[in-house]
């Protein structure tokens, strides 16, 4: 599987679901089941690599902007969120967190959306099913032990404003 066919799967099952991030992951597993075994892992390869590289300082602020507080548990389930979306907003996040203001749907709700923990099982449950066993090692290196960039301080509402102008503008105001 490459990079096209992993974003596809995901878009069709984010169109299909309305958006609804449990509705999405159900409809991934169900559709990762329709291939096999080495394809899943192809899939689990490329979620596990863009989960990593989203483990960023700029990220978790632009997350605790839009969820109103982000801790590490919630952050991990905005990565998952945040691929769920697509390639589009996580490229567009990636290259400009605070662009999650513009690039997210007008219907953003903070109790729904900002929530992606069950994508980040889909490839895990799709093999099981599929095999039997869990899936085998990715083959990938280690994520990150901390979040890359610069750590920021949350707690200060005048400095993420200031760093995120258009996503304060829109989710805080």
């Amino acid at each position: 599987m490459d990079e096209t066919e992993f974003w596809q799967l995901v878009d069709a099952a984010r169109e299909d679901a309305e958006g609804d991030p449990e509705e999405q992951a159900d409809l991934l597993v169900e559709r990762l089941l329709g291939l096999d075994p080495d394809e899943v892992v192809d899939f689990a390869r490329h979620f596990e690599a863009r989960y990593h590289r989203a483990y960023r300082w700029d990220l978790w602020g632009a997350a605790w902007v839009l969820l109103d507080g982000a801790s590490d548990d919630a952050f991990d389930s905005f990565r998952c969120w945040l691929i769920g979306q697509g390639r589009e907003v996580f490229e567009g996040a990636l290259h400009d967190p605070d662009a999650l203001a513009d690039l997210l749907d007008d219907d953003f709700d903070e109790e729904i959306d900002g929530d992606g923990e069950e994508l980040g099982y889909a490839a895990d449950e799709a093999y099981e099913q599929l095999t039997g066993t869990g899936v085998p090692d990715l083959g990938l290196p280690p994520g990150p032990a901390e979040p890359e960039g610069a750590p920021l301080d949350f707690e200060d509402e005048n400095a993420l404003a200031e760093r995120y102008p258009r996503l304060w503008d829109r989710f805080r105001d």
